[in-house]
């Protein structure tokens, strides 16, 4: 029996020429990243070494955080911080249906119960309809920056200040994202990033980090997520095992160096592009852009007409449509137990029904992306 899924969609992906998947383009610079490796192999650095200290030194700059620690992935990030903040059994964590399955997951498999509260037509959390979600068995909200897109953080911070509630946010997708010109750091207790090789900072496999302004927030977490060591030989809590591989660190720390900047600019002028060029159709509805907002497009997102029709029609145009995600986590299997059902959240469910994604990622030429909006006028025009 074959339990893994992945290398048949990655011959899948192959055969599209306009791609979603960008992984040998993103690493075909591979050579200079061997020789940042052989260093660090030199040294016999493995676990939390100096390439591990670079990197969380790196990204505490960058992103204007006083504390950065580096786990293991993205979905322990969130389960760490969780961990960290004693949230567990018999505790609520208000989210967002419209997700991935990491967020969700984080919370259940940390003992805790999500409680979810429907998005608006920008696919974020709905700030206006979380105050009523809130019980005595609130500890905290983890809000999900979607696509790289960040939510209200002032008014869903003054809100959890005021019902005193932990806020998490879920920014997976928003590395280098900006609120009001500012860190979305300083709107949390903690923000949790995903360095899985199709983010817009990315390494050779799995790796995460948690970024927090709260030192002993930090401390913490820098023992649990290495079974609760304070050196090597004291204890200080039965913990976990969840640490960023030092040659994954020296991966990300050439990428900080010599790619990201570039990335985020690419993917932010493709988007304004495609927004220019698709504006004009009626059948297609992007989000309004905000200037408090800096976006940085993991993802970019239309809500069209004929959804599964035009998806097939731009594949056969060798353009690779997605949706992200077809099914809300309320209407998963996973969620039978949570007891909601289909209608309880009506806007993440039309976003599921309409939304299509379409390539935005740094390695799309500007020829492309005319061929892409052209293709689906094309559709609507037939």
């Amino acid at each position: 029996m074959k339990f893994n899924y992945l290398p048949n969609q990655y011959k899948k992906n192959k055969k599209i020429k306009i791609n979603h998947s960008y992984l040998i383009e993103q690493f075909s610079d591979y050579k200079k990243i061997f020789h940042q490796i052989e260093k660090t192999v030199k040294r016999a650095d493995y676990t939390l070494g100096e390439e591990v200290d670079k990197f969380e030194k790196n990204m505490s700059s960058r992103m204007k955080s006083k504390f950065t620690i580096s786990v293991g992935n993205g979905t322990d990030a969130l389960f760490l911080v969780l961990k960290a903040l004693d949230i567990g059994h018999g505790d609520e964590v208000i989210t967002t249906p419209y997700t991935f399955i990491a967020t969700v997951a984080s919370i259940v498999t940390a003992g805790a119960k999500p409680v979810f509260v429907d998005i608006k037509d920008d696919y974020n959390i709905d700030e206006k309809k979380l105050e009523r979600a809130i019980t005595k068995k609130t500890k905290a909200i983890m809000v999900v920056n979607w696509s790289g897109r960040p939510c209200e953080l002032d008014k869903i911070q003054s809100l959890a200040k005021r019902k005193k509630l932990k806020l998490i946010q879920d920014a997976c997708h928003c590395i280098d994202a900006r609120f009001k010109n500012n860190s979305i750091v300083k709107y949390s207790d903690a923000c949790t990033f995903s360095l899985h090789p199709l983010k817009n900072l990315n390494v050779w496999g799995d790796g995460g980090f948690i970024l927090t302004n709260n030192k002993s927030l930090a401390k913490k977490l820098s023992m649990i997520r290495n079974h609760g060591l304070l050196d090597r030989n004291n204890c200080e809590i039965f913990a976990y095992n969840s640490r960023l591989d030092s040659i994954q660190a020296a991966i990300a720390n050439y990428k900080i160096k010599n790619k990201l900047n570039t990335i985020t600019n690419k993917r932010i002028s493709n988007a304004k592009l495609l927004d220019k060029l698709l504006k004009p159709i009626k059948e297609v509805k992007t989000p309004s852009r905000k200037k408090h907002l800096r976006e940085v497009f993991h993802l970019y997102q239309i809500n069209v007409k004929n959804r599964d029709e035009l998806i097939r029609f731009l594949i056969n145009k060798n353009i690779d449509a997605k949706v992200h995600y077809p099914i809300p986590i309320h209407l998963q299997k996973a969620a039978k137990n949570l007891k909601y059902k289909r209608g309880d959240f009506p806007i993440a469910e039309k976003m599921a029904n309409t939304s299509v994604s379409l390539p935005v990622h740094e390695f799309i030429s500007e020829k492309q992306i005319k061929y892409i909006a052209e293709s689906i006028k094309k559709f609507y025009l037939s």
